[in-house]
C-alpha cells in the first residue's frame, strides 16, 4: 500500500514498458525509483527484483508494494553486488529507466535541482562525493570534458574557467553558486533549459552514470533467458548513444572490420532490435508530465533472431 504522505508518480512510457514485459515471470527492475514499473510488471504475473542505489528509493518501494513476489536489493544498478544478483534471477525482462525520480527532484535537500538555495549534492546514494566537491576539486580540463561530453555546451571551457576563477574566492556550496557561474558565462538569458543541461552533466558525473551503463548493459544481456528482453529508458544522448550502440552491435550478424576479408567474430546476432526504433512518450503523456519529453525506450531481446 502506498504510503499516503508520498506522491505516486506516473512512470515514464508505463504501457510500451509494460507491453514489452507481456509474458514475462521474473523481472528486474534494475532503477526502483518509486515502484511505478516494479508495481505494473508484478501485477501482470511477474516476480520482481528491484534495485535502487538509493536508500530512500528502497524504503519508499516498500511502503508502497510490501514484500510479496518483490524482493529488494540496494546497489547502484552496475556494482558487483548488483550484477551478481540479476544473473542469479535468470530475468526475462531488465528494465532500466535512466535519470531521476520526480520525488529526487522535487526534494530540494537532494541537490538536482537548480531552484534557489538548493545544496550541490546530486549524489543518487548516500556515498561518494557530492557535486561541490567535485565542482571545487575537479581542474579546469576535467570541468571542460564534463561539461562538453556530458551537457553538450559549446561554451565548456569558459564555463570551467568562470568555476575555476569563483571557487577560488569562495567555495560552490548551493545551486545559486553554479547558477550564477552558468550566467556569467552564458549571459543574463541563460534560463531553465540551460540550467536543467549542466547540471545534468554534474549529475552523470557524479554518479558516473555512463561507466556504469556501458559496464551493466552486456552482464544484463547475459543474464536473460532466452526470448528475454532489456528495456532502457534514456533521457540523455550520450545514454540513448550508448545504448543504441551496444544494441545495434549484438544484432548485427558480423562485427568484423568492414575490409577484413574472413569473418572472425561471432558470426551471428545476440537477438534483435524490438522496435528498430526508439519509443518516445505520446504528446498526451508529454503534457501530463513535462519531465518525459525527452525519453527514449530502446529494447533488445536476447537469443534466435530469426
Amino acid at each position: 500500500m502506498a504510503d499516503l504522505a508520498t506522491p505516486v508518480h506516473v512512470p515514464v512510457l508505463l504501457a510500451p514498458v509494460v507491453a514489452a514485459a507481456a509474458g514475462a515471470r521474473r523481472a528486474v527492475d534494475a532503477t526502483l525509483g518509486d515502484g511505478g514499473h516494479a508495481e505494473a510488471l508484478r501485477r501482470q504475473g511477474a516476480e520482481v527484483l528491484g534495485i535502487d542505489r538509493d536508500p530512500a528509493a528502497i524504503a519508499v518501494s516498500r511502503r508502497r508494494l510490501g514484500d510479496e513476489r518483490i524482493r529488494y536489493l540496494q546497489a547502484a544498478y552496475s556494482a558487483p553486488a548488483a550484477l551478481e544478483a540479476v544473473a542469479a534471477f535468470r530475468p526475462d525482462f531488465i528494465l532500466l529507466d535512466l535519470g531521476v525520480s520526480s520525488r529526487q527532484l522535487d526534494e530540494a535537500e537532494r541537490g538536482f535541482t537548480f531552484r534557489p538555495n538548493a545544496p550541490l549534492d546530486m549524489r543518487m546514494g548516500d556515498a561518494g562525493a557530492t557535486a561541490a566537491q567535485l565542482l571545487n576539486s575537479a581542474d579546469e580540463a576535467e570541468l571542460a570534458r564534463i561539461f562538453h561530453e556530458y551537457g553538450d555546451e559549446r561554451q565548456s571551457r569558459r564555463l570551467a574557467r568562470e568555476i575555476v576563477r569563483r571557487r577560488s574566492h569562495r567555495p560552490l556550496i548551493i545551486s545559486d553558486d553554479l547558477v550564477n557561474a552558468v550566467r556569467a558565462t552564458l549571459g543574463p538569458r541563460a534560463g531553465p533549459s540551460e540550467f536543467a543541461r549542466l547540471f545534468q552533466a554534474v549529475r552523470i558525473a557524479v554518479n558516473d552514470e555512463l561507466a556504469g551503463l556501458a559496464t551493466a548493459l552486456p552482464v544484463f544481456r547475459d543474464a536473460l533467458t532466452d526470448g528475454g528482453r532489456l528495456a532502457v529508458i534514456t533521457y540523455h544522448s550520450g545514454e540513448d548513444r550508448l545504448v543504441k550502440l551496444a544494441f545495434r552491435e549484438w544484432a548485427a550478424a558480423c562485427i568484423c572490420p568492414p575490409r577484413q576479408p574472413v569473418c572472425t567474430c561471432r558470426g551471428r546476432p545476440l537477438g534483435r532490435l524490438v522496435p528498430r526504433k526508439p519509443i518516445v512518450p505520446e504528446p498526451d503523456e508529454v503534457a501530463a508530465n513535462p519531465r518525459a519529453r525527452s525519453a527514449h525506450l530502446r529494447i533488445f531481446q536476447a537469443g534466435d533472431a530469426s
